[in-house]
């Protein structure tokens, strides 16, 4: 994996993959998405939320590109490790708050607002689904905020009241949702 842009464009790290509960998002996909997001948003004044964070290859990428508030969520103590680790390597622990959590009962508990959300839970999860649902319930994000969720061709969120538009890349699509 590397990061595409900003400060840090060309920089590769290497998770140790072995046994991880991860599906890092392709470097092709998530090029498409942080064009979207540049043309929307001026990157450096967001509050980022990642959930599922895996590897932290999203909350990196927004930091190179000048954001300095995101919040990585993930349970998975080996990834947790990865990015304090990457964090330290790249300088940008006070620009990336590292919570080991359930994701949803962050969800339930942070009383916190973003500008943009984004989740890539393991596409087999079988509440996927009730995830939108709860970020709008729990009001986490700010009014004209984004939530982009990672999914897969099995799963559906057009019918979504706050569904915007979705961008395919293969196997991977992003449904994107705004707080109107």
């Amino acid at each position: 994996m590397r990061i595409i842009g900003g400060e840090f464009k060309g920089r590769k790290f290497y998770p140790p993959a072995k046994n991880w509960p991860t599906r890092p998002t392709t470097d092709f996909a998530k090029e498409g998405l942080f064009n979207i997001i540049q043309n929307n948003f001026d990157i450096e004044d967001l509050k980022v939320l990642d959930l599922f964070g895996g590897t932290g290859n999203h909350g990196y990428e927004f930091i190179s590109r000048g954001c300095n508030d995101v919040t990585y969520v993930d349970k998975f103590g080996g990834c947790i490790a990865f990015v304090k680790k990457t964090a330290k390597e790249l300088n940008i622990e006070e620009k990336i708050s590292i919570r080991k959590s359930d994701v949803f009962k962050f969800i339930k508990s942070t009383g916190a607002s973003y500008d943009y959300i984004f989740a890539g839970p393991p596409y087999a999860l079988k509440t996927m689904d009730t995830i939108p649902d709860l970020i709008f319930k729990h009001k986490l994000l700010k009014e004209e905020g984004w939530f982009v969720m990672e999914h897969n061709p099995n799963h559906n969120y057009k019918s979504h009241p706050n569904y915007r538009n979705e961008r395919n890349y293969g196997k991977t699509i992003f449904s994107i949702f705004v707080n109107q």
